[in-house]
């Protein structure tokens, strides 16, 4: 354990420690970070990849009292640096991927072009590699005994994730924060596109046994045939359903059972931070009008806990870059918060 004799949580957080100013090694930490600096099929805006080392620095201002979980941050909270060849990799890609996109909204026909033909396989076996590396990753901290969590970078970063959990854990379900249902096949020619995380986490992971969305307002009529012939696998809870039960005179609590009681007994948490209402995140990738306060999330993150349930793990993607911080300066609180979650669970 580390020595916190010398640590004063009411102080300024130095930039000489780590995550939220914590004085915690990786050894030392129940909790373990992975930020995975990514956005290469981002379809809309850029500035996700960056996302990570823009919540570290916006981490230090955190306070650290939470009285949800008091004192939870002691059980050690740390963030690995972003890995610059990731990051790199990433940057090269998108360029590719920019012009491809491009070349399609066009009107392009890529059979046609065979240099975005060789894009489209650049890009598919960059981001085939950027799984595997996420799933190495978080297998060797399972095998430690740590807790995990990632921060993205865009929505496509997890994968690899619930690869390793599902092997590590046994079967579980997703909880997943979304404006998005993320359930389309390949998206513009993309196998591992942000928008198919859950179409290849459904398809890639026999753990996985239940999908449920929340707060979802910007989808496509395959999307809702997907959700419609799942057999119960997915339950999407869309953003127009909530407010309107909620205009009924129905209480969040009641909804927040609901949504919970569609979920097994292990239980993951995929958070796309444009799930809130864009004025928290408006430089997120695809910010769309609606969505949620974050307490109304945490709080439904306190209830799925309070019903028996275990938190296995999280990410928190989409967190884009700005001249003012403001949505890292969002991000850190809400990943501060998370870690309190994961970290104070009963055994």
């Amino acid at each position: 354990m580390a020595d916190l004799s010398q640590f004063d949580p009411n102080s300024v957080g130095l930039l000489s420690n780590n995550v939220f100013g914590l004085p915690f090694s990786e050894e030392e930490a129940k909790l373990v970070l992975l930020p995975v600096p990514w956005e290469v099929t981002v379809s809309y805006n850029n500035g996700t990849a960056r996302g990570p080392e823009q919540i570290f620095r916006a981490s230090l201002q955190v306070d650290l009292y939470d009285a949800d979980t008091k004192d939870g941050w002691k059980q050690g909270f740390f963030m690995r640096e972003p890995d610059k060849h990731l990051l790199l990799r990433s940057d090269y890609l998108r360029k590719e991927a920019e012009l491809y996109i491009k070349f399609l909204t066009e009107g392009g026909d890529i059979s046609e072009n065979e240099f975005l033909k060789k894009t489209l396989v650049d890009v598919n076996n960059g981001t085939r590699a950027m799984n595997d590396w996420v799933y190495n990753q978080t297998k060797a901290l399972l095998a430690k005994g740590k807790l995990v969590a990632l921060v993205g970078g865009d929505h496509s970063t997890p994968l690899g994730f619930f690869k390793a959990i599902g092997e590590s854990k046994g079967d579980f379900g997703i909880l997943q924060i979304d404006a998005h249902c993320d359930l389309r096949d390949s998206y513009e020619g993309f196998q591992y596109s942000h928008a198919s995380i859950m179409f290849n986490a459904l398809k890639e992971v026999p753990q996985l046994q239940k999908l449920v969305q929340v707060g979802i307002r910007d989808y496509c009529e395959e999307e809702v045939d997907y959700i419609n012939n799942s057999n119960g696998r997915v339950s999407t809870f869309f953003d127009k359903e909530i407010k309107e039960r909620q205009f009924e005179g129905e209480t969040w609590k009641s909804i927040c059972d609901s949504i919970i009681d569609k979920l097994p007994q292990q239980v993951y948490i995929s958070f796309d931070i444009d799930g809130l209402d864009p004025k928290l995140c408006p430089h997120t990738g695809t910010p769309v009008s609606g969505g949620f306060e974050t307490e109304q999330v945490l709080y439904l993150f306190k209830k799925v806990i309070a019903s028996g349930r275990k938190l296995i793990g999280f990410d928190l993607n989409e967190v884009s870059t700005s001249h003012d911080e403001w949505d890292a300066n969002v991000g850190a609180r809400i990943l501060f918060r998370m870690c309190n979650l994961l970290v104070g669970q009963k055994a």
